[in-house]
């Protein structure tokens, strides 16, 4: 059972001002702009309204556009584009792994390609083989609204203006990361923070988010285990006022100081190879352990040095997740697993108020908007639910291909990144 602080302040998912980005002024309120993975909070809520509820991959469809390569980078949206990254193959051996790395913009109303750049050359001897449900192009973007930042992992960080130009590109921090890379960059006032969790070496690191050089590299702390690896993205909280960044690793999770990288805090626990991103509602951190042993931890961020015995103030092991994210509303925590259980508890007092079996496995992470709760299995099946504390199921959508990205909500629509498509879905008028 989880069991919080009684100081738990109201029913508040999120602080705006802990989580609002650098540089987004009145416009980072629009329900078009969806700047980053999960959303303008990170936490995969969105203000859009008229968000449809039945579509198949011809039904209810305002466009529908081939992309190039492959990629599961999620897309991103700043007021009437669309940006992702894909990797093109540039050899016909099956077996390499040279990659063509690009950055990707669309026009939102009509799908037109804008523009489509190679940031990045990925060679087959400079590269790493990646898990099967992986690709080479899995870090989805981030926006200020002035400049677009694109990640690749070990192959490069990249900043670039809104219409594709170059301004900085950053490739120092290689390192291996076992079955490819997944997670997202975040930005923290001058910075470009993100996990840099391989094989044998596992740090977080921060670039200037102007010029691209190195502010920071902070080693996780040593631990027992062989496995170093992880895929998760960072999450900005506030601590009473101060800024920390909050990022798991294998077997190890810790707070950081944003202007020089250093631990503040840190607990250990039972899972490595995490990819889920983790929450920050009503003062606390909720994170999944993912694999070996799939945990809920509810996380008291007050805390310094190793807090593992003092500061983890609940644990939930049913229907935990390995790869989709938590989503909050309001107390209502929802948790959806890779074999397809979904769940509902009291984030309060864990107790369970529905789990119920929906189709499929899954690995993208479900968004809130306008009352409902959306996510896609890896088949490309998409279930629209009600949100709250009894189960509803509202629609069961086709999109007769496999689709590992989270969906990105607009006024009256969907933007959906399939395996080989990129749709706008539109609400039946």
């Amino acid at each position: 059972m989880i069991r919080l602080p009684l100081f738990l302040r109201g029913l508040l998912f999120v602080a705006a001002l802990n989580f609002a980005l650098p540089g987004m002024g009145e416009q980072s309120l629009f329900a078009q702009n969806w700047p980053q993975f999960r959303g303008p909070a990170g936490n995969g809520h969105s203000e859009a309204e008229n968000v449809p509820v039945e579509w198949s991959h011809k039904k209810n469809v305002a466009w529908k556009v081939e992309l190039p390569g492959e990629g599961w980078s999620s897309p991103i949206i700043w007021q009437d584009r669309i940006y992702l990254t894909a990797a093109v193959p540039t050899s016909d051996d099956e077996t390499s792994r040279e990659r063509s790395l690009r950055a990707l913009c669309f026009d939102l109303a009509s799908g037109d390609e804008v523009w489509n750049i190679e940031v990045f050359q990925q060679s087959h001897e400079k590269s790493y083989s990646i898990h099967g449900k992986n690709s080479h192009a899995s870090g989805t973007p981030i926006t200020d609204g002035e400049r677009l930042y694109v990640h690749f992992g070990p192959q490069g960080t990249a900043c670039l203006t809104m219409d594709g130009e170059e301004i900085w590109k950053s490739r120092e921090l290689y390192f291996d990361p076992r079955h490819g890379t997944g997670g997202s960059p975040i930005l923290v006032d001058d910075l470009i923070v993100f996990n840099c969790d391989g094989y044998e070496t596992a740090e977080v690191a921060a670039l200037d988010r102007f010029t691209g050089k190195l502010r920071w590299r902070t080693p996780r702390p040593p631990h027992d285990n062989m496995q170093k690896f992880a895929f998760c993205t960072p999450i900005l909280i506030d601590v009473n006022g101060q800024k920390e960044i909050f990022s798991p690793g294998a077997f190890v999770a810790a707070a950081y100081a944003p202007e020089d990288g250093e631990e503040l805090w840190r607990i250990s626990h039972p899972g490595y190879s995490v990819v889920p991103r983790p929450l920050f509602a009503h003062d606390h951190i909720f994170m999944a352990t993912s694999f070996n042993e799939s945990q809920l931890l509810v996380i008291d961020p007050t805390g310094k040095g190793d807090v593992t015995n003092s500061h983890i103030t609940g644990r939930f092991e049913r229907g935990v997740p390995h790869t989709p994210s938590l989503l909050m509303v309001g107390m209502n925590l929802y948790l959806f697993s890779d074999n397809g259980i979904a769940s509902c508890i009291d984030a309060k007092s864990g107790e369970e108020h529905w789990k119920k079996r929906i189709p499929g496995n899954y690995s993208s992470s479900p968004v809130y908007a306008d009352g409902k709760i959306y996510i896609a299995s890896e088949t490309g099946m998409c279930i629209v639910l009600e949100e709250g504390t009894t189960f509803k199921k509202l629609a069961q959508n086709p999109m007769d291909e496999r689709v590992f990205a989270s969906f990105a909500p607009i006024d009256g629509g969907l933007i959906i990144r399939g395996e080989k498509h990129l749709f706008r879905i539109a609400a039946e008028k």
